[in-house]
């Protein structure tokens, strides 16, 4: 076991511009892609994932002093810190029970796969820790080894048919055929996102809003451009948090840098997920005439590079404060996670065609509840930090984290194994979720592209 665990650590020690890399060129000799051609696609990928976690580290950097300026002036104080993801990460893989679960997560796809249940291949590594962490959780809470691997298996396949269902709509948004998301931290939010659009539908007046990145240049002219929208919202935030006119102008033009340079890495990945992707689909069509087309399973940030991702995350930011402070009963300040809200609405934006007005409204009610369930889990996981020896460096108190903390599928699927009669009456809804989703998926096979407003990139 000890064996196992290093070597998988190390494994995992890769940065994901590294690993990814790799699992794909493995892919590609299998898939019997030119040597020549499957290296500089794997290249081009590990640059395009350079490039992303670049800015967008560049992004946290800048707007993260911000928001903290902007906090400590409405003078929230809470209990308990927000530490962000990381920490949740750090803690799955180093608890004793994560190479067994790892296993089982790459052995349910694979038998789904073989048994024709899902056209998603899940090389997403890294993010395996979501579904880990859940059954950890439940392990944690009924120290049943039956129960943890149960909802290890349910969350995993849950996400595999998500990411079937969502794949189309992935493609008509970001232009990249054979590709989806398996990332359940912000995948889980796609069925919301249909059922608020049908919702928002039916209402006359936002029903006629078509605010996508694209429609919004052509109504507005230079001020819809996605880069202004950015450069004024960097303008408020600035002096929202107190900021002098150099330091103002400085973050309105990192928050307009980082909204027209992100597009373009995205274009560098995709362009080199392309022969990837066709490789893949040809082998398969070669081998399993009557096989339909599969998806290879990736990182969200192919999606996070979207204007209209950026932008209505950038809306939600100040609302996420905003509701901490009003709001009875939570007790931390969203300021770990709250850069990284791109990607907790990513799968919003892309429900919504990239409307950026019925994005943000529907994630306001995912912003409350994310919210809540992070502050009521708080407990677990401090008590998980405590289990695996983690310390944090100055603090000794509670623990949290909003986004990946307060995710509701994952906070579902662990009360629902611990016996918790609340998220058993949640079983019809969740049901009901799934099956409108199928069958919006059944029915739109295609997305419009030109209501959708997808930005695309040529490289």
């Amino acid at each position: 076991m000890n064996i196992l665990n290093d070597s998988i650590g190390y494994i995992l020690s890769f940065k994901p511009y590294v690993l990814l890399p790799l699992i794909l060129l493995v892919f590609s000799v299998v898939f019997r892609i030119p040597l020549g051609k499957a290296i500089l696609s794997s290249l081009k990928i590990g640059i395009g994932f350079i490039g992303i976690f670049i800015i967008f580290g560049y992004f946290v950097s800048n707007i993260g002093p911000a928001v903290q300026a902007l906090t400590s002036r409405t003078g929230l104080k809470m209990n308990v810190l927000d530490v962000g993801w990381t920490p949740l990460a750090i803690i799955t893989w180093s608890y004793k029970l994560t190479p067994l679960l790892l296993l089982l997560v790459i052995c349910v796809n694979l038998i789904m796969l073989a048994m024709r249940k899902t056209r998603t291949v899940n090389i997403d590594i890294w993010n395996y820790w979501h579904f880990i962490f859940i059954g950890i959780a439940v392990y944690e809470a009924t120290y049943s080894m039956v129960l943890s691997a149960l909802s290890v298996i349910a969350s995993a396949v849950l996400t595999l048919k998500l990411a079937d269902w969502s794949a189309e709509a992935i493609k008509s948004f970001s232009g990249l055929s054979g590709i989806t998301t398996t990332t359940i931290s912000g995948l889980c939010y796609f069925p919301i996102g249909l059922a608020g659009d049908r919702i928002l539908d039916k209402i006359p007046f936002i029903q006629k809003i078509r605010a996508n990145p694209d429609t919004m240049k052509e109504k507005l002219g230079v001020f819809g451009e996605p880069i202004l929208i950015g450069f004024i919202i960097g303008l408020l935030l600035g002096v929202g948090s107190g900021y002098d006119i150099k330091n103002t102008l400085e973050l309105s033009f990192s928050i307009a840098a980082v909204i027209y340079i992100l597009p373009l890495m995205t274009g560098i990945l995709g362009h080199g997920l392309i022969p990837i992707s066709d490789g893949m689909k040809y082998f398969i069509k070669r081998k399993f005439p009557n096989a339909s087309d599969y998806c290879i399973g990736l990182d969200l940030a192919i999606l996070v590079g979207n204007p209209g991702v950026i932008i209505t995350g950038l809306l939600l930011m100040p609302v996420s404060l905003l509701m901490a402070f009003i709001l009875p009963g939570i007790r931390f300040i969203p300021l770990g996670d709250l850069a990284n809200l791109m990607g907790a609405i990513v799968m919003v934006v892309v429900a919504t065609r990239c409307n950026i007005i019925r994005s943000f409204i529907i994630s306001i009610p995912i912003i409350i509840a994310k919210l809540y369930v992070a502050s009521e889990m708080s407990v677990v996981y401090t008590s998980l930090a405590q289990k695996v020896n983690y310390r944090f460096e100055g603090y000794n108190g509670m623990i949290t984290s909003f986004l990946d903390g307060g995710n509701l599928l994952k906070y579902w699927f662990i009360k629902l194994f611990e016996g918790n009669p609340h998220a058993a009456l949640f079983l019809p809804v969740v049901f009901a979720g799934l099956y409108f989703t199928w069958r919006v998926q059944k029915s739109e096979q295609t997305y419009n592209l030109t209501d959708s407003g997808s930005y695309k990139v040529n490289i």
